[in-house]
This record gives C-alpha cells, structure tokens and sequence, in this order.
C-alpha cells in the first residue's frame, strides 16, 4: 500500500514562491522517490517542476498543502515542509 502524507504550510518568505524558492524545493523534491505535490486553491504542481510551481503564484501569507505519496512519504514531506518554513533560507 502506498504511503501517503501531506500537511499545510504557509509560505513566509518575502518575495513568496519565485524562481530561487521554486528551483530550491524542485531540486529537494528530486532527492526522494515519493511523488510531491504542492496545492494553493484549485491548483497544483507537481513539487519537481519549477515552471509548474511558480504558476501557483503563490505569495507570503498564502497556505499551500504539500502531499507526498511513495515509500519515503514522510520523510518527503517533512524536507519540503522545513524548506517552506525556514524561508527558503532566505535572510529578508
């Protein structure tokens, strides 16, 4: 049976969810086997796809939900949950 996790998150950095933040958890998302979505609203992206997460145009004080399905779900999901949370290691 597959794994599934997900949680909600708020984004806090400054600028939101633009090109540095996107390409960040992109590049986090492909160090797991699960499959991560992100969701704001109607939409979603997959977590892997830059282009895909910057049309949520997601904003600081948006809440998105993040979903990881796949053998190492949890794990998955708690990496792009620190990520959302710290910033994106962004000082501003």
């Amino acid at each position: 049976m597959t794994k599934i996790a997900e949680q909600t998150v708020t984004i806090l950095n400054k600028m939101g969810l633009h090109a540095r933040p996107a390409s960040q958890l992109a590049q986090l998302a492909l160090q797991f086997k699960a499959d991560i979505t992100v969701h704001q609203g109607d939409k979603q992206a997959d977590a892997a796809s830059v282009l895909g997460l910057m049309m949520l145009e997601s904003r600081q004080g948006k809440t998105v939900r993040v979903v990881a399905s796949g053998d190492d779900a949890e794990a998955a999901l708690q990496a792009v949950v620190d990520l959302i949370s710290h910033k994106f290691n962004e000082d501003v």
